[in-house]
């Protein structure tokens, strides 16, 4: 039996009693913006988001984030609250603002130009700028006295979410040492060689173990943690328990692979209006008699799109017959552009795609489909039904949850994914085919045998596939972390 939001819903009410649940992120789960006298409510592309808005929907509670909208000051209350989802009110966001140079020096600076490269092998160093960490810190604390707002006299859990709010715990129990904290970091987690030319290092890693549970993608990274608290700092750890103890408080240190909402985006996919929108891209991009590929990302450097569009001009110039037969839908959602690196990376894209269709287009087929633009997630829905083969080729990522999506909307049982050995999602799809983005050759024979691969044996893999993801969904994961909390007492 997989797990349901009933049953997180239950666990909830039993473990956590009375407390109140707080969510904390950077992103927020609904974005308002202006469009002409309108205010439209979207959902950003995060895989954070995506996972953690099923588990907010069945909890309850309030979700502290940045509001980055341009209209969400509009539809707040005075205590800067909205009710979320629009269409089924189930939760509360509370919104918090930043200026221009906050959002700078935390989010573009310290968080995305130091930590961002420094937790992900794709060979972009790290930039320290002690404003930056200045800025981090600075923010870390107004979400600490929004967190503390909430609560009140209130006895409460709060779960902290990934890279950009490492200070945030320790932040929190200054002042309120009775709050139960909680922090997934979502992405991978260096090796202590690594990680020490952080010229913060310490404070940081001081700062995470303010939580009595903190949480990875997969054991690896726990390790690489562990390993870092052991160079870095002044604690006893007890690896037998994967336990941290420092300052008298114990910080459990725990692997969650993350996942999705299953059943959801399983009875969202088999919806007639994706139905309808499968038809309409059909049509739009004249796709009735082709063999067709989808990738799904952000534009950023770890997610290897320069490689996989490397990899299809390899196949293209291998096998020749499949020439003016096979199509690349390419959906990439600009990210951080005003960081170099990235200003950068989609110039190299726009490079490799006017490049690589100009060589092999042919009247009004070319192998690449470039969309970069946000889609809403009905309309990846479409996209991932459409596809043949689904690439995900990431240098380095902590989980990569276009996998599990892609898996999820696959109600026909068909399709094959090919994945990137360097993502936490390599450990439990194994019925993928795997590549090393790096090695463009053999990536290229990986497309080859996905296009070629008979019906039965797409099937048979993607039947495994879906059972691995509908057992472990995201209320699984969330009922993980809850019921980890009750090792300690709670």
């Amino acid at each position: 039996m997989s797990w349901t939001r009933e049953d997180l819903h239950r666990l909830i009410k039993t473990k956590l009693a009375d407390r109140l649940f707080i969510v904390v992120s950077n992103r927020e789960p609904y974005i308002h913006i202006s469009s002409g006298d309108e205010i439209q409510c979207v959902v950003p592309v995060s895989g954070l988001t995506v996972a953690l808005d099923p588990v907010m929907r069945a909890c309850g509670g309030v979700w502290v984030a940045h509001g980055s909208g341009t209209a969400d000051r509009r539809v707040v209350d005075d205590k800067n609250r909205v009710m979320v989802p629009p269409d089924e009110p189930s939760y509360s966001l509370r919104r918090i603002w930043l200026t221009r140079e906050e959002e700078d020096g935390y989010y573009l600076g310290f968080s995305n130009e130091a930590l961002w490269p420094l937790c992900h092998l794709a060979y972009a160093p790290p930039i320290f700028y002690e404003a930056d960490w200045n800025t981090y810190k600075k923010v870390n604390q107004l979400f600490a006295d929004a967190v503390l707002d909430e609560i009140g006299d209130r006895q409460a859990f709060v779960f902290i979410q990934d890279y950009h709010l490492a200070l945030l715990s320790r932040l929190i129990k200054a002042q309120n040492p009775q709050v139960t904290t909680a922090q997934f970091w979502h992405i991978p987690w260096a090796n202590p060689e690594v990680f020490r030319i952080c010229p913060w290092g310490e404070e940081l890693v001081d700062g995470l173990l303010g939580n009595d549970l903190l949480g990875f993608h997969i054991g690896y990274h726990c390790d690489n943690f562990l390993n870092t608290v052991n160079l870095l700092m002044e604690a006893r750890i007890d690896y037998e328990r994967s336990a941290v103890i420092h300052d008298g408080k114990t910080t459990l240190v725990r692997p969650f692979p993350i996942s999705v909402d299953f059943d959801q985006i399983s009875q969202d996919a088999a919806s007639e209006n994706i139905k309808r929108e499968m038809e309409r891209i059909r049509h739009t991009w004249k796709l009735d008699d082709k063999i067709v590929g989808v990738s799904v990302d952000r534009v950023d450097y770890t997610k290897g799109i320069p490689n996989r569009l490397l990899a299809l001009d390899k196949f293209l110039a291998k096998y020749p017959e499949y020439q003016r037969r096979v199509v690349l839908l390419q959906l990439a959602e600009p990210s951080r552009t005003h960081i170099r690196k990235y200003k950068e990376l989609n110039l190299e894209i726009d490079d490799l795609v006017e490049e690589i269709n100009w060589k092999y287009q042919s009247g009004d087929w070319k192998p690449i489909i470039y969309i970069r633009e946000h889609c809403s997630p009905p309309g990846i829905l479409a996209f991932y039904r459409l596809a043949h083969f689904c690439i995900v080729s990431s240098l380095h990522d902590g989980m990569n949850l276009v996998t599990k999506e892609f898996i999820s909307s696959r109600v026909d049982e068909d399709g094959v994914l090919i994945l990137s050995r360097f993502t936490g999602a390599a450990r439990e799809l194994t019925e993928a085919l795997f590549i090393n983005p790096y090695a463009t050759d053999d990536f290229a024979e990986t497309i080859r045998k996905a296009i070629e691969m008979p019906k039965r044996q797409r099937q048979a893999r993607m039947r495994k596939l879906r059972h691995t993801v509908e057992q472990n969904n995201i209320y699984k994961w969330a009922g993980n972390v809850i019921s980890e909390l009750t090792n300690l007492g709670l």
